[in-house]
């Protein structure tokens, strides 16, 4: 299981420099150049971004990519939610579908309370605070 797929890991990159840098727009092959991130995988990450309302962008010459919103307003569980769906840590090792021994089940209740702690700490954390964190 991964916390954070390449998408994600990739997304979270692109966000934290146009954060840093929020002044511009920002084009795909400035953005691949600067992060070492191959274009055409780079350009669908943004786009995804922007239909998440993540990034906003400019079609023509001077185009690109930008902020919709302010880095403290990005929370890192969003951008997991459009790149991994749903955060889930759990789903019954035994079965394809939840077992009925679901209420009983001790390695779920212990799980559901890690998955629970997890992802109150995603709900927290923003693109602001990557970049004052650096």
């Amino acid at each position: 299981m991964k916390l954070i797929t390449r998408d994600t890991d990739y997304a979270i990159r692109a966000l934290v420099y146009m954060a840093k840098h929020s002044n511009q727009d920002h084009t795909v092959k400035q953005l691949a150049e600067i992060l070492d991130i191959p274009q055409p995988f780079l350009r669908k990450i943004l786009q995804q971004l922007a239909n998440g309302n993540i990034l906003d962008s400019t079609r023509g010459k001077g185009g690109g990519f930008s902020l919709a919103r302010p880095a403290e307003d990005i929370y890192l569980l969003d951008i997991m939610d459009i790149f991994q769906g749903k955060f889930e840590l759990l789903q019954c090792i035994f079965n394809k579908d939840i077992c009925g021994n679901i209420k009983d089940c001790l390695l779920r209740k212990k799980i559901m309370s890690i998955k629970n702690y997890v992802q109150k700490q995603l709900e927290n954390i923003t693109i602001k605070q990557l970049i004052e964190e650096k």
